[in-house]
């Protein structure tokens, strides 16, 4: 009798598992949704700060009506500007700082940026400084050389944008393409 006493008491024991306490739970879950909210307003009123900081950059360039034959054309992505050499110095002001879809066509006028869904610009060929490939810029890192830069003048200011092609293997011509424009530009305006 002395093995069965035992089992019947911890039997007797045994309780059914506590019951959640879903007030705290929906305080922790309300709580957390609150700081969410909070976080995400204040990198939206840093954006729109930055903007703000910015507005003494002129307004973007149109294309010219007549822009002439497209010497190359691209598709891709358009991954933002910044300050010519400053990486993540992303530029926010008009439009300049989201991030879409990219038409971009070469002609003897410049370099229009056609973007769905935001700002479209254009770069003249003579505010143009230079093309590269390299692997990121304002928070988009890629592999080397797989982002094509391009460095050109606006106002007082010398703006990198970059774009990454659908098919990169582009991008080579587009450097060699864009550097040899802006060379003859310098010659032609060095006489």
């Amino acid at each position: 009798m002395t093995s069965a006493a035992p089992v019947i008491l911890l039997a007797a024991e045994k309780e059914s598992a506590q019951v959640t306490d879903w007030a705290a739970r929906v305080g922790w879950v309300v709580g957390l949704g609150l700081f969410v909210a909070l976080v995400y307003w204040l990198m939206r009123e840093g954006w729109k700060w930055r903007g703000t900081l910015q507005s003494d950059l002129p307004a973007l360039p149109t294309a010219p009506d007549e822009p002439g034959a497209a010497k190359l054309s691209m598709s891709g992505r358009y991954h933002g500007s910044t300050t010519a050499g400053q990486w993540l110095d992303r530029i926010v002001a008009h439009g300049l700082g989201t991030r879409s879809r990219v038409e971009l066509t070469l002609t003897d006028a410049g370099l229009d940026v056609v973007r769905p869904g935001a700002a479209d610009f254009f770069v003249p060929v003579a505010a143009l400084r230079e093309a590269r490939l390299d692997k990121g810029i304002a928070g988009k890192v890629l592999t080397e050389g797989g982002l094509l830069v391009v460095t050109w003048a606006h106002g007082e200011k010398l703006i990198d944008s970059g774009f990454r092609s659908d098919h990169a293997a582009e991008h080579n011509d587009w450097v060699d393409t864009l550097n040899d424009m802006i060379n003859k530009t310098e010659t032609e305006g060095a006489r």
